[in-house]
């Protein structure tokens, strides 16, 4: 059913914005929610943290004047409830339909569609480069990115399409010209901003190496090559090339303090290897992501700060609350950073999550072989991440 096919309540209830529910969570408070979408919608996707219960019971279960009572002992009567649905009109019907019936809910404004709309930016206080760096962080799947501005310009790295004209109001906000836009490589689980940015006089910046994978307009870009540097104010942002996760994975060292890794190395895991060349060319990206690790990432000083483009549940925010950590920490606590060659490649092979939704589509637009309008872009990059191997395995004790 479409969000227009149910029925408005006739108990009215009161609604919830995605941002006041983050800032809930974030405070501490307890939270619990009803998710009313389909099971196999709740298990690739859900809000979850220490600190909310979620309770999935389909929409459908809400349909029939007499609704079984097992699924309202399901839910509790003694505390507030948030109902949510993927956009916003099934919640509200079902939100209604419990308050007819006593309990105390509320729904979330636009659903699952509207937790995926927040981006925070947060200051990483740890970084001690010329300027202040930022880490967008957007909760609903994980996506990071980073924003440098310095002596009235400015660069972003990994920019999302869906946030477009955030960069340029941030830009604007600030008082700096937003000079560059840099990817790290062609992600596989979000639409690419790059593209946007450049049109909006923003210069685009794409690894070179990322090229031969079919990517359609190159020359309508700036290409980076390892060892390449981009003034941005006083700061310096160094092109770093790190294949593993694709072939044309590259990373970039923000005025020496913090190496922007993209999807090659996060604070809780290390990339997978077959996104590009599918299991069978698995074993030897592994091998080019340790060779990259070993050689390229952490011979970095210890106290370079990583930051992934990427965090998942696994992940604890540092002190600043950013999902950064210095190389030197990672590792004292990721044994994967410290294996054999042979090691490291059976690890992060042996149980590797399932490949973000529709990968393969968002490839194809990001290498510019396929076009899609806002809307479906949007819809396209719904859902978790898992750009990164198993992080249960590749931890220490």
């Amino acid at each position: 059913m479409n969000a227009e096919d149910f029925p408005t309540p006739d108990e009215p209830v009161d609604s919830i914005t995605p941002e006041a529910l983050k800032d809930r969570i974030d405070s501490g408070e307890d939270i619990t929610i009803l998710d009313a979408r389909m099971e196999a919608d709740y298990d690739e996707w859900h809000i979850d943290d220490d600190n909310v219960t979620t309770i999935n019971v389909p929409y459908f279960e809400f349909l029939d004047e007499e609704i079984d009572e097992d699924v309202l002992e399901a839910i509790p009567d003694d505390r507030e409830v948030t109902v949510l649905c993927a956009k916003g009109g099934a919640s509200e019907f079902v939100a209604g339909t419990l308050a007819e019936r006593g309990y105390e809910v509320n729904h979330l404004e636009d659903g699952m569609n509207g937790w995926a709309r927040i981006y925070e930016a947060v200051e990483v206080t740890d970084y001690d480069g010329a300027g202040t760096l930022l880490q967008y962080q957007r909760p609903s799947s994980g996506c990071l990115g980073y924003f440098l501005y310095d002596d009235g310009e400015a660069a972003v790295i990994d920019p999302l399409r869906a946030f477009t004209d955030r960069y340029l109001e941030d830009a604007d906000e600030l008082g700096v010209d937003l000079q560059y836009a840099f990817d790290t490589h062609i992600h596989a689980d979000h639409i690419s901003g790059l593209r946007n940015l450049d049109a909006e006089g923003v210069e685009g910046v794409i690894p070179e190496a990322a090229v031969a994978r079919g990517v359609t307009y190159a020359d309508e870009l700036t290409t980076t090559e390892d060892g390449d540097t981009f003034d941005v104010g006083d700061a310096t942002i160094e092109t770093v090339y790190t294949p593993g996760h694709t072939t044309g994975m590259t990373s970039y060292l923000v005025d020496d303090s913090l190496l922007a890794t993209g999807d090659g190395l996060f604070i809780e895991s290390v990339a997978r290897p077959d996104l590009e060349e599918g299991d069978d060319g698995a074993p030897e990206a592994a091998r080019m992501l340790y060779e990259s690790l070993q050689e390229r990432v952490l011979t970095l000083p210890d106290d370079t700060l990583i930051g992934g483009a990427h965090f998942s549940d696994a992940a604890e925010p540092a002190d600043d609350g950013t999902y950064t950590a210095p190389i030197g920490q990672l590792v004292e606590e990721m044994d994967a950073l410290t294996m054999e060659e042979d090691d490291f490649v059976e690890l992060i092979l042996s149980d590797m999550p399932p490949r973000p939704a529709n990968y393969e589509d968002i490839i194809a637009t990001n290498l510019g072989q396929n076009a899609v309008d806002d809307e479906e872009a949007f819809t396209l990059e719904l859902g978790p991440n898992n750009c990164a191997a198993s992080q249960e395995s590749l931890a220490g004790d």
